[in-house]
């Protein structure tokens, strides 16, 4: 949420709709460096080609 700068409901909203990867360690979801930056790569490509 910090890195994105979005609050909770949206972070699992993009979770829920599968555009952010994440992994569950025991009872708490992580996302993984990668998935971040793979997210803002796509969102970037997505408002260039726009």
């Amino acid at each position: 949420m910090e890195r994105l700068q979005l609050g909770r409901t949206a972070v699992y909203d993009l979770l829920r709709a599968r555009r952010l990867a994440s992994i569950t360690l025991g009872r708490a979801r992580r996302i993984p460096t990668h998935a971040l930056t793979d997210f803002i790569r796509t969102r970037l490509d997505q408002e260039a080609a726009a």
